[in-house]
């Protein structure tokens, strides 16, 4: 398990767990981050990521990012 930081550009990922807050946890969610949920970083650009997530492109900060478990 790694944080979606650290996934490669253009790779299929798995999320495993979401960390954070109930107040962070529940944004993620409303975004499409879901446990078991498919994510693919389309591109990162100083920690800053913008994902591909259940047909989706969803741009979030590095700190978010951080805490998606893939």
């Amino acid at each position: 398990m790694m944080p979606l930081t650290l996934a490669n550009v253009g790779e299929d990922n798995i999320i495993k767990r979401i960390g954070g807050n109930p107040e962070v946890k529940r944004h993620l969610e409303n975004l499409g981050f879901v446990v078991g949920g498919n994510v693919r970083v389309i591109s990162a650009l100083g920690g800053n990521v913008i994902v591909n997530v259940k047909e989706t492109r969803v741009a979030i900060s590095e700190e978010m990012a951080r805490k998606i478990m893939v």
